[in-house]
């Protein structure tokens, strides 16, 4: 599948790999894609993502995924379906927190056990890579460019979706924009 990919797409995913490492995960996650995109220049994922979440608006989608790495990954509704059975995801957090450090859910760290050096792919990762293609094939597309990945990360659900969607980046309007005629 990657000799489908653009020189973009691939950047993107070294990209991805380096963001994990540079923040001691032992995998790559859909939230290092959208670190590794949000990195770009010049290519069609970037400029769709400065046309829809520009710089200014940054800080609030990194502060969103931050929220998200404390509980552990859970989304938003996630934490609501919770509540909705009286378990509290934010008292719980607290507690972790009090008993082993700030961020002991975020989990996937290389100190948090056995750890072989090489980063490995999530499930949710490789997911995002297979949506990729898919969405390159339903658009007609020959290669799999960034464009792509960002699309695929937006279809998907989970956090990195959620927190996209609250700054006005859905699979909508990043097929609408990539579909403008404004210059890319």
């Amino acid at each position: 599948m990657f000799e489908r990919f653009t020189k973009a797409a691939r950047a993107t995913v070294k990209g991805a790999a380096a963001h994990a490492e540079r923040g001691g995960a032992a995998v790559v996650t859909p939230e290092h894609f959208l670190l590794a995109l949000l990195d770009r220049e010049d290519t069609r994922a970037a400029a769709v993502l400065g046309r829809l979440c520009p710089p200014e608006h940054r800080p609030s989608l990194l502060a969103a995924l931050s929220d998200a790495r404390r509980r552990a990954g859970l989304s938003r509704a996630d934490a609501e379906a919770l509540a909705g059975l009286g378990i509290d995801v934010g008292a719980i957090v607290e507690r972790v927190e009090e008993t082993h450090g700030a961020g002991a859910l975020a989990g996937d760290r290389k100190d948090a056990g056995w750890w072989s050096g090489r980063l490995t792919f999530s499930r949710e990762a490789k997911t995002v890579l297979e949506k990729s293609l898919r969405v390159a094939l339903a658009r007609k597309d020959r290669e799999i460019g960034d464009e792509h990945l960002l699309l695929a990360l937006t279809a998907l659900g989970g956090v990195v979706a959620e927190a996209l969607a609250d700054h006005g980046v859905t699979f909508a309007s990043v097929d609408t924009a990539l579909s403008s005629p404004a210059p890319l």
